[in-house]
């Protein structure tokens, strides 16, 4: 190390530009300067690239051994669990371990763990915004040669999505790229094959005399180390002011006895309202912002870029001191605060302290709020939802739990809940998308026909409309067999609108024709094609803008030679450009794409590419299709990444039970096509 070669020399100090956080400052010595100036130059390296929330590099103090060991059962492609106690070094240990991989070349990948993190949550991290979502898409796109991929704080994640995420470590540790998993112990995971487990315990006495403060002398320095336990949290924590931990203090004790009672008034309600967040907070946004520069000087905080939250040994001991009813009102306080903050964000925090409060009046406010929360963060309205069915017998609560769970694909979590309903139309409903879900087609249809007939005429039109639209949607790009045509138009003329009013008659019928005008298409059907716009028309109005798409629809499906006339994709061209619609514009590039042939233009790819960073919401059907579709063109256009963008696509395209298109696509994908 350079510090014991008197090379250099670390102090905690604030920096300038640095904010009101305390950072390691490493300083050169004389002995050190003239070392580099008698060496001769070092030829620079080419350090890997770097993706994630991978947190500033530390001085690293002792640890060699453990260094040595599991960099060695990186390189040899072994995954491995890093476990110990809190505050016991495991993040700074993976930190440095990482900080070797970049060093040689590798490229590093880190995922830090938090309460609303799921297997999708990872990926982003590793891979950046616009990732996919599952497991053997995520690990396809992220694993390859020279690769670490860590998981940081993984003990934080709540249970409803643990097991996602287990799912997703044990797909990367089969590929090509090590796997490293950072958890305090016990770990949550009871499921990941083939990783070796690794626990690291306190530093030895001369490591941990090189965390005190300088002039320690010799024989104090022994008894705080050996009362500690060579605990390097608890030793920065210590403070000279403070005498000697008792010999055989626990080190929670310590924290609580010694570190939580010396902060003053403002310092405690810094501390409280940072334990009680599930995330980390930027200090702006809090409410009690004024006691957070004396957490950072007393060793309290980890900083995460411009969030804060405190060492997780500090917060757990600070939450052990509640007793439930001071939890719930400080729980109480924060909800009012949130409630005051707009934006999704302030949302989800004021949700959470809703639901630890716990009264029945939170989980009613849930249900009426969990679409703007679930639109910011699906995995942070799972956990809320699974909150607030525990507290209310209301159905509609556990509906919207079911609804959730099935657009997220967890159709476990969905059929527990499901089973939970009253019998009725409803719940038959959602266990034919359950069934569907699960590729038993024929189930799910079945009843799917009992729901619709115990339905109301208006809702039994709608889900029949419904129906047929998923049904067309349920294939990949290209020509429509005549016996899903055939099926599909029977299924139309059975679509009884007798018990509909006359302007919901004209709503659903104008649905019909668009579905009856895009099935003639596929089919080459154009005579009946030009019927169904002409019905379109008279309903919509000869300058309606949908007409102009419909027209161009039409244009594309004439082809040569499996191509479309150049002066039809120009058009496309013009339309896309100008569509004001996201939606429209991402259909109308998907046409395009279909009408171009092996080599669309590549304004289109452009297009196209532009088009994929469009969020699409969840929990509309109909956007689930077209998000699926879109990560299938994805592999079209980007063949090196196919194998992941397809696994995206088939496991998109079963979450909007079109299990007929996730089949075709799953065997085009065996067969490299």
């Amino acid at each position: 190390m350079l510090e014991e070669e008197e090379l250099v020399f670390s102090r905690n100090a604030h920096v300038i530009g640095g904010g009101s956080r305390r950072r390691t400052v490493i300083h050169i010595t004389r002995k050190g300067r003239q070392e580099l100036e008698e060496s001769d130059p070092i030829p620079t390296k080419k350090t890997g690239a770097v993706f994630g929330p991978i947190p500033d590099s530390v001085v690293m103090h002792g640890r060699d051994e453990d260094m040595g060991h599991i960099t060695t059962s990186l390189s040899d492609g072994k995954s491995i669990v890093l476990s110990g106690l809190p505050g016991i070094g495991k993040s700074t240990l993976a930190r440095e371990v990482s900080e070797h991989f970049s060093q040689i070349g590798w490229t590093i990948r880190w995922a830090s763990c938090n309460l609303d993190c799921d297997a999708p949550s990872v990926g982003s991290m590793w891979l950046g915004d616009n990732s996919p979502s599952s497991s053997s898409a995520i690990s396809s796109a992220a694993g390859s040669g020279r690769t670490l991929l860590v998981v940081d704080e993984a003990q934080e994640l709540h249970p409803r999505h643990v097991d996602g995420v287990s799912q997703l470590l044990n797909e990367a540790s089969s590929g090509p790229s090590p796997v490293l998993v950072v958890v305090r112990a016990p770990s949550p995971f009871d499921s990941l094959i083939g990783f070796e487990e690794y626990r690291i315990g306190g530093l030895k006495h001369h490591d941990a005399t090189s965390l005190l403060p300088e002039g320690i002398d010799p024989d104090t320095a022994r008894g705080i180390t050996d009362a500690l336990g060579g605990h390097p949290l608890a030793i920065r924590l210590w403070s000279p002011d403070e005498g000697l931990p008792e010999k055989d203090e626990a080190v929670q004790e310590f924290v609580q006895s010694t570190v939580i009672r010396r902060l003053s008034d403002q310092g405690l309600d810094s501390l409280d309202e940072l334990s009680l967040s599930p995330i980390p907070l930027v200090v702006s946004e809090m409410g009690h912002e004024e006691g957070t520069s004396e957490l950072d000087d007393s060793a309290v905080l980890r900083w995460s870029r411009e969030a804060v939250e405190p060492h997780h040994l500090v917060r757990n001991v600070r939450r052990a001191t509640w007793s439930e009813e001071e939890a719930a009102e400080l729980h109480s306080a924060a909800a009012e605060r949130w409630a005051s903050v707009e934006g999704p964000r302030a949302r989800r925090l004021e949700a959470h302290h809703r639901m630890e409060r716990g009264e029945e009046s939170d989980a009613i406010w849930i249900s009426e709020n969990i679409q703007d929360i679930s639109d910011h963060d699906s995995s942070a309205a799972a956990i809320l939802l699974e909150s607030a069915v525990n507290l209310t017998e209301d159905s509609t609560i556990r509906e919207s739990a079911v609804h959730l769970a099935l657009e997220r694909g967890e159709v476990e979590i969905a059929d527990l809940h499901i089973s939970e309903l009253p019998d009725g139309a409803s719940r038959k409903l959602l266990s034919a998308r359950s069934s569907r879900i699960k590729g038993k087609a024929s189930e799910a249809d079945k009843i799917e026909q009992e729901a619709i007939s115990m339905l109301e005429p208006s809702e039994r039109a709608r889900a029949s409309i419904s129906s047929i639209v998923r049904i067309y949607d349920d294939r990949l790009p290209g020509p429509i067999s005549n016996v899903l045509s055939q099926d599909l138009l029977g299924r139309i003329s059975s679509v009884d609108l007798s018990g509909l009013p006359q302007a919901d008659v004209e709503a659903a019928t104008l649905a019909m024709d668009i579905i009856r005008h895009g099935v003639a298409l596929a089919s080459s059907d154009l005579a009946e094609a030009s019927e169904s716009r002409a019905s379109i028309e008279r309903r919509l109005g000869h300058d309606h803008p949908r007409l102009q798409l419909l027209d161009l629809r039409s244009r594309l499906a004439v082809r040569s030679e499996g191509k479309a006339p150049l002066e039809a994709i120009d058009a496309s061209r013009t339309i896309i450009e100008d569509c004001a619609s996201s939606l429209d514009r991402i259909r109308t590039i998907h046409a395009t794409l279909e009408a171009c042939g092996p080599s669309p233009p590549e304004w289109l790819v452009e297009a196209h590419s532009h088009a994929s960073k469009i969020p699409l919401r969840e929990d509309i059907a109909a956007f689930r299709r077209l998000s699926a579709q879109r990560w299938y063109w994805r592999g079209i256009l980007e063949p090196g990444l196919r194998m992941s963008h397809w696994n995206e696509a088939i496991s998109r395209f079963r979450k909007a039970e079109c299990n007929n298109a996730a089949n075709e696509l799953a065997t085009r994908l065996a067969k490299g096509t």
